[in-house]
């Protein structure tokens, strides 16, 4: 194995920013991006001419957006890198901007995201099943809740309490797409496929969010508040292998990404306080939580029953309210998360904190199939 984040020097999230995920609008992407930015350089209170490079991650586009959008601040000279990887590209934009700082390269630098929707191409399984290759994500899901359900002998109900939570902490996030907390009545209204319903499904939409990352070096210098910067200690990024037929390839890739994870971290799954994971679907939520090693195998349903994923329980899951309720506008997505984490952490999340967060992960999966897991934790 290679130098992990913490052989390197120590790298902080010390400015986020969102703009709010919502429907489609007249707004242009670069609107939806600098308000963003300019939101974390605010929350660093830093100017533009102090960031050093930037990762802009989005997945819809085009060619080289983050050029047009970023000149709007002012024409520095920065560093500038595009990065494109499907659901995962606002996530990959942090990995890249943390080992940025981390090797010395840059004092100061920004992982943002945004996107608008345009005809997103859904050719691929996100399974990564040879057989469901030509079956949308939706139908995808579908069936891999009907096979939980089977296989744990779980009822719809109980996964629809997974939206019902997350909807309910998105109704306390400002930057949530829906922000409105549904009963289980609700949830369980208009099906699209097999038990999955509308608000079992994350909606697509447009917003953006950034994360300034800095080194103790650009944090002294810029006299930027240290006791309110977030310090990364985990990053880790992996692609699928080959994996048994019975078994499945986001699972199997979140655990093994999470595994490899807290392994560099030097921490384990009992130690999180707070968890951001890639719920698009209410069923991934179960699956990942037992992938992550929150609770063991089949054990995802009891943990959200008896509310040990609540904000308030044994780990705060989506606390912002997840893809399913905040929204998954692609590239913004896996920012939002760090962006979240970061705020849990520094115990800003008003209505929706977890009392005593120190610990938090940010997981995202992107089709292809790549995972990215990063670990945060309070500063020391």
């Amino acid at each position: 194995m290679g130098k992990t984040l913490l052989d390197l020097r120590p790298v902080y999230v010390v400015g986020i920013g969102l703009h709010r995920y919502q429907k489609v609008s007249k707004a242009s992407y670069a609107e939806l991006g600098l308000t963003a930015v300019r939101e974390a350089l605010g929350d660093a209170a830093i100017s533009w001419s102090s960031v050093e490079s930037a990762f802009v991650g989005n997945a819809l586009l085009g060619m080289a957006p983050g050029r047009a959008m970023l000149k709007h601040l002012g024409a520095t000279g920065i560093t500038l890198s595009q990065v494109e990887n499907a659901s995962a590209s606002g996530s990959t934009a942090v990995r890249h901007a943390c080992l940025d700082v981390a090797t010395g390269i840059s004092d100061v630098s920004l992982a943002m995201g945004v996107d608008k929707p345009g005809s997103v191409p859904f050719s691929m399984s996100w399974t990564g099943s040879e057989r469901l290759s030509s079956i949308s994500p939706l139908l995808s899901f579908a069936l891999l809740t009907n096979d939980y359900m089977n296989r744990y002998s779980a009822s719809p109900e109980q996964i629809a309490q997974v939206a019902v939570k997350n909807h309910g902490n998105a109704a306390n996030n400002p930057y949530a797409q829906f922000q409105k907390a549904r009963t289980l009545d609700e949830v369980l209204e208009n099906p699209v496929a097999g038990s999955l319903t509308r608000l079992q499904c994350c909606p697509f939409g447009e917003g953006a969010a950034a994360v300034l990352i800095a080194s103790d070096e650009g944090i002294e210098k810029l006299g930027i508040d240290a006791s309110r910067s977030v310090q990364m200690i985990g990053s880790v990024s992996r692609t699928e292998r080959i994996y048994a037929p019975q078994e499945s390839v986001i699972v199997e890739l979140t655990r093994e990404t999470a595994a490899q994870a807290f392994d560099e971290a030097g921490v384990g799954p009992a130690d999180l306080d707070v968890v951001e994971v890639h719920d698009a679907f209410s069923v991934e939520e179960l699956l990942y939580t037992e992938a992550l090693g929150l609770c063991a195998e089949g054990e995802g349903v009891r943990y959200l029953g008896e509310g040990r994923s609540q904000i308030g329980g044994d780990c705060a899951v989506s606390a912002s309210g997840g893809l399913i309720a905040m929204g998954h506008p692609f590239g913004p997505t896996g920012v939002g998360q760090v962006a979240e984490v970061t705020r849990q952490l520094r115990g800003e999340a008003g209505a929706r904190q977890h009392a005593g967060a120190r610990l938090g992960l940010a997981h995202m999966v992107g089709i292809g199939q790549v995972c990215l897991v990063h670990i945060l934790r309070v500063r020391d």
